[in-house]
């Protein structure tokens, strides 16, 4: 799909055709899935997806990620009719915070960090992510919530991918991604077969 039209057919998942691989080298992530975004139809279908195992769960608020994860989470809170919390890289927030370290998915150490004064106990949180390859920045994005005494109800990205990582939050969190059984090992090798069309 060289374009970005709607389907007659839309297919689950149909919408992941429109992600565009890596251009730029080793520097960057395996692929680029924000061109979905720029599709209003694959847009609302993906937070559509996404939310679909969260439908009898309590959520109070959306918690995502610096900084892709803010599309797709704003996304989602506005589905919701809930508030956003963003989670920033340190330096960014000119508030009272608390920071978690973490390491990305390319191996850099980094200091994430959350504002103070909205987290409690008893808010039901879901955060939300563009896209999981390790791990490591959800992990941190759960310990500043629960560190706080909120509850993290799950976890939502376009894909979950079948690292150390990715395993540890499908096995202890709820979890929902966008990603059809036969494209897992296609996320998982780093390389999707829609790539070719592109």
């Amino acid at each position: 799909m060289n374009d970005l039209a709607v389907p007659q057919k839309r297919d689950e998942g149909w919408y992941l055709s429109l992600m565009a691989p890596n251009r730029k080298g080793p520097n960057f992530a395996w692929l680029d899935p924000s061109r979905l975004y720029c599709n209003a139809q694959a847009l609302s279908d993906c937070v559509a997806d996404l939310l679909k195992p969260f439908q009898s769960d309590l959520i109070d608020l959306v918690a995502g990620i610096d900084a892709m994860g803010f599309i797709l989470g704003s996304a989602v809170a506005t589905t919701l009719g809930k508030g956003f919390l963003a989670i920033r890289k340190a330096g960014h927030l000119c508030v009272e915070t608390q920071t978690q370290k973490y390491t990305d998915y390319s191996g850099r150490e980094k200091l994430m960090e959350v504002r103070v004064d909205v987290l409690k106990p008893g808010l039901h949180v879901i955060i939300v992510d563009q896209w999981i390859e390790t791990g490591g920045t959800i992990k941190a994005a759960i310990k500043l919530i629960e560190k706080q005494g909120a509850t993290v109800v799950g976890v939502a990205a376009i894909a979950i991918e079948n690292s150390e990582g990715g395993k540890w939050i499908k096995e202890n969190y709820k979890y929902s991604h966008c990603i059809p059984k036969d494209l897992q090992s296609q996320i998982d090798s780093q390389y999707l077969e829609s790539f070719k069309e592109l």
